[in-house]
């Protein structure tokens, strides 16, 4: 090694490692800035025909909608008249995965450039030639302009419904080939920060099936720590008779078991705050020594899974091409296709732009679709037997081989003197999250926490105005892998924050709502606190019974230092058997400018539905060395049952749009938790919630 070169940027998540001469570097996402000369590449107009390449992948966040009815709009046609295309390696140039709530952020101003250009271009009589995009002033541009309230809808076309409704092929596992084949890859039953591999398996007796097409060793089935055994049969439903007849017994580093105590030694807070200072400060203000702190609050936050509906399915087909053609197509629900393309390249040897990558629509992403694992297996797969060879995660699988959202643990102190918090002091222990141990190995990871991982920061910096503060985290490395997931720390930090200000309110004998408005001046905050404070009618407590416990709490917070949202939430709680239920969500939501008001509800409701599970439903159990659960049954999520009426309000906005699927994350958990210290008077400080830790919390109490 003759140089190496670190830069880093904590603050923007930004990472470039050079190691010349060294082929143990993973490869990096790219993060390109999109313009409108790229857009125009994106929206094509051939025999009076409008093709719309979309740049983002389509999770159910419907912004193939939004980007459709921009175009529409910018362009002077129906919505049905731009026909949508799942994007493609082959079709547009490189473009930012779809992360952070940022595509309509990223990609609106772009897009509608290209359009107007166009639009202006055909006006003259010019069909053909290559155009150059016009750089339109915002407010000179149809489809960006203002709308009168924000509940104005857009037309939609209504293909893209219609062909979920119907069960049209629109995902990754509903891919179809002749002579399509179908594969899995087997692995040892234990974290793949565990180093694992195949020592034995029964080949004649797996093989004895004649559906059995091959079973497969490759160094590339590697996943970190973990090397695979590969199978493909004739049919999905033979590849559970093969992996039990192959009764594979696996070699697993000694020493390196693991149960739930080590994860929750190694966040612990105040263990890591006996050492000293923590490794990174957000904010470094010098808090005074002999500080009587008001508030000394410490709360926990589990381990949780991504657990989408669809688990991840690629196919993957090697093309008998010619030197210069395509030689690998892949079709895959992922969040960043040119990334998997560069992780095959490398993996392969091979020029990138000989391999395809067709995204497909993901049915749950949050995150959880950026790295480059079934993709990789099947397109090993598929080289080994000369076939096209679909992969499916089983749920199991999902669960045990994904990453998750790290746990997290945290003390905040506060000092509250003449109405207001004068002091704040927030620590927090977690897991990587942007430097996920999924992708990095353990030298890359310890350069890279030089800078500060800024996903595991998200949401740490409080919104509210307090003169005198100490913000401090560091990160460390699990036996499990963490990684992206929904609003990355921005749910679990604000929930914490959001507790804290509860709590100093009641020891200044204020209203949590007034309380929050003395502490800001930023007037966006103020606003979708006083719209959600309206829109619930604040005042109006619900009063507790004989029966039932009844509380009311509230929250609010900025995601990404741009889009804002407040929440109000009511629970009851049955004195008898501890159980809760959230009876009603309200949410003001403001993300600038909305362009498919439908869809940014749409996306409030479900993170409002995320907030409930994160207080009172989800933890990821681990033992015996890694992840325990293999089904919903191990792992309870929100059911319909569980779902309170939601009372989503967008704010008129002409401020530039930002982000909005993530938004609500740093609201409603806040307002559920506060809710239940409201009802209960017990400020619970483990998550979730269960109806046992509320019995005993009351008996305690009482």
């Amino acid at each position: 090694m003759k140089r190496r070169q670190f830069f880093a940027a904590a603050g923007a998540g930004v990472l470039t490692v050079t190691l010349a001469g060294c082929s143990l570097v993973p490869v990096i996402p790219k993060r390109p800035t999109s313009t409108a000369d790229d857009a125009l590449g994106w929206i094509r107009h051939e025999n009076g025909r409008y093709t719309l390449w979309l740049p983002s992948a389509e999770m159910g966040q419907q912004i193939s909608v939004a980007m459709q009815g921009l175009a529409a709009a910018e362009l002077g046609v129906p919505p049905a008249q731009v026909h949508l295309q799942l994007p493609s390696t082959r079709h547009i140039a490189r473009v930012r995965a779809t992360v952070g709530s940022a595509s309509v952020q990223d990609f609106a101003l772009p897009l509608a450039r290209a359009c107007a250009t166009l639009r202006e271009a055909l006006a003259q009589g010019q069909t053909t030639g290559t155009l150059a995009a016009r750089d339109i002033a915002p407010s000179a541009l149809r489809s960006l302009q203002p709308r009168t309230g924000a509940t104005k809808e857009t037309a939609v076309a209504p293909g893209q419904l219609h062909a979920l409704v119907t069960g049209q092929p629109l995902f990754a596992g509903d891919t179809r080939l002749p002579g399509l084949l179908y594969g899995r890859v087997l692995r040892a039953p234990v974290s793949a920060e565990i180093t694992s591999r195949p020592q034995a398996w029964d080949e004649t007796a797996a093989r004895a099936d004649p559906a059995c097409v091959a079973v497969v060793q490759h160094p590339r089935l590697a996943q970190m720590g973990s090397l695979g055994l590969g199978i493909v049969a004739r049919t999905p439903s033979a590849l559970d008779r093969i992996e039990a007849a192959l009764a594979v017994q696996w070699q697993v580093e000694d020493g390196s078991a693991f149960e739930q105590a080590a994860i929750d030694e190694r966040i612990d807070i105040d263990t890591h705050l006996r050492r000293g200072a923590l490794q990174h400060r957000l904010r470094k203000d010098e808090l005074p020594t002999d500080t009587a702190w008001t508030l000394d609050l410490r709360m926990d936050v589990p381990l949780a899974a991504h657990a989408p509906i669809e688990p991840r399915s690629a196919t993957a087909h090697w093309l008998a091409a010619a030197d210069q053609g395509i030689a690998l197509k892949v079709w895959a629900g992922t969040q960043d296709l040119f990334y998997m393309r560069d992780v095959l390249a490398r993996q392969f040897s091979l020029d990138a732009e000989r391999i395809e990558v067709q995204a497909c629509r993901i049915g749950g992403g949050f995150g959880g679709r950026t790295l480059c694992t079934v993709e990789l297996e099947a397109a090993v797969l598929a080289q080994a037997v000369g076939a096209p060879v679909k992969v499916q995660w089983s749920r199991a699988q999902e669960f045990a081989q994904g990453f998750q959202r790290p746990p997290s643990s945290h003390r905040v102190r506060a000092q509250v003197q003449g109405g207001r918090i004068t002091h704040w002091w927030h620590a927090l222990a977690s897991s990587h999250i942007l430097f996920t141990p999924a992708a990095m190995p353990v030298w890359m990871q310890t350069l890279a926490d030089l800078a500060g991982d800024s996903g595991v920061a998200r949401g740490a910096q409080m919104p509210y105005d307090v003169p005198q503060q100490r913000i401090e985290f560091t990160a460390q490395r699990l036996p499990v892998h963490t990684g992206p997931w929904r609003g990355l720390g921005a749910g679990p930090n604000t929930l914490v924050v959001e507790s804290a200000m509860d709590e100093c309110a009641r020891l200044a004998e204020a209203d949590p709502l007034d309380w929050r408005l003395k502490h800001t001046t930023d007037e966006r905050l103020a606003q979708v606190l006083r719209r959600a404070g309206a829109e619930s009618r604040w005042p109006e407590r619900p009063a507790s019974d004989a029966t039932t416990l009844r509380g009311r709490g509230i929250a609010g917070g900025i995601y990404k230092g741009a889009s804002y949202a407040a929440a109000v939430a009511d629970v009851e709680v049955q004195r008898a058997t501890g159980q809760v239920r959230v009876v009603a969500l309200w949410c003001a939501h403001d993300c600038g400018l909305v362009l498919q008001p439908d869809g940014v509800r749409a996306q409030t409701e479900g993170n409002l539905v995320w907030c409930l599970g994160m207080v009172l439903h989800e933890q990821l159990p681990v033992a015996r060395s890694g992840v325990a659960a293999a089904s919903f049954a191990d792992y309870p999520l929100p059911r319909m049952g569980d779902i309170p009426p939601l009372h989503v309000h967008l704010i008129d906005s002409s401020a530039p749009p930002t982000g909005a699927g993530e938004t609500a994350m740093v609201a409603g958990a806040g307002a559920i938790a506060n809710a239940l210290r409201d009802a209960t008077g017990v400020r619970f400080a483990r998550l979730p919630v269960r109806s046992a830790d509320v019995l005993q919390a009351l008996s305690t109490r009482d």
